[in-house]
């Protein structure tokens, strides 16, 4: 017997739109749960897509040629005191101590003003002497800006170097000195033109009237750079910024004439390199065609490819997708790869 038709069909009609309305729940949790793909657009086109914006350099392991506390040695700042005369404390660098090592680690580490973490280098008894910090990165990024935030008194004069070969091969980045000719063979800013935008210059802008700790030099790769406002048309600046490998070397040190003071070798246990915090920033390098780097199989750092795109760095097309020649992706096209028909 067929029940009462009009209980039956508010019923069926209460059925129908509860599911309805589930479907529609689940609909927008999912969609929640799977945000939309930064390499396509609304309408499911392609368009240019790029990895977050980020330190390249936390967490992973610098190279210094010089640390101090194997053994422990004797280091002293220098500070000023209300009367402007110079006030010298000493402490020792222990690399057995926990509170009084200075490694490397402690460039790349989370840097908290609240307690800050230097790195330094061994006291030089014997001036002048050059330290170099080493950094790989583990793959391609283009780099923004290098940064070095000193405890000690910045440097005189220091070197940034690039490697886009995993250290086979370096290329000057920036030069800081007093005597830039001198020390580099290099004009005092000189000026940067579109025939020598891949060219490292040399200036003394970071040099200050006295020793101070907490200072920051800072590398801004595009800085100055004419052809940085059509950075998508210019293979010679996305070459520039391109690195996998950064090496800083400091080359003399900022002595503010204590090299003169009558207590020498007191004096040059004040001449050492400190740094708090060395920062790196920039994007992984995949050619506009991954929104995201991930490990691979073997845990290297690799771009998580669309656009049907393929490699490290996004740097080809997969088997088969030849229908066009590759392209790194603009903000005007994606320069997706197309399989032949």
């Amino acid at each position: 017997m067929w029940p009462d038709r009009p209980a039956f069909v508010v019923t069926l009609l209460m059925a129908l739109t509860w599911t309805h309305a589930t479907a529609s729940y689940l609909s927008m949790f999912a969609a929640q749960q799977t945000p939309p793909d930064p390499c396509s657009d609304e309408m499911g086109q392609p368009r240019r897509c790029i990895p977050d914006f980020v330190n390249a350099a936390f967490g992973k392991e610098v190279r210094a040629s010089s640390t101090c506390g194997t053994p422990p040695s004797r280091y002293c700042v220098t500070t000023a005191d209300d009367k402007g005369e110079v006030v010298r404390t000493c402490h020792i660098c222990d690399a057995t101590h926990p509170k009084r090592k200075h490694p490397s680690a402690f460039l790349t580490d989370l840097n908290n003003p609240n307690n800050v973490t230097c790195w330094q280098s061994e006291p030089f008894i014997q001036y002048p002497e050059n330290v170099t910090l080493l950094l790989s990165l583990g793959k391609k990024y283009e780099l923004t800006y290098i940064s070095l935030q000193f405890c000690s008194a910045k440097p005189d004069s220091m070197g940034i170097f690039k490697s886009m070969d995993f250290g086979k091969t370096w290329q000057a980045f920036q030069f800081y000195s007093s005597q830039c000719r001198k020390m580099y063979n290099k004009n005092n800013k000189a000026v940067i033109t579109k025939a020598n935008e891949q060219e490292a210059v040399c200036t003394d802008a970071h040099a200050g009237p006295e020793p101070a700790s907490g200072a920051r030099i800072a590398f801004s790769t595009l800085e100055g750079r004419p052809s940085a406002y059509d950075f998508d048309n210019s293979p010679v600046l996305q070459d520039w910024v391109t690195a996998t490998d950064i090496k800083v070397v400091f080359s003399r040190l900022n002595t503010y004439g204590d090299e003169h003071d009558n207590d020498s070798h007191t004096a040059r246990e004040s001449y050492y390199y400190a740094v708090s915090d060395f920062a790196v920033g920039g994007r992984c390098k995949c050619n506009g065609h991954a929104s995201r780097c991930v490990p691979n199989r073997d845990g290297i750092l690799t771009c998580d490819c669309k656009h049907n795109t393929a490699g490290t760095d996004c740097e080809k097309c997969k088997p088969f997708h030849f229908d066009r020649p590759w392209g790194r992706a603009t903000a005007k096209e994606a320069n997706e790869c197309l399989v032949h028909q």
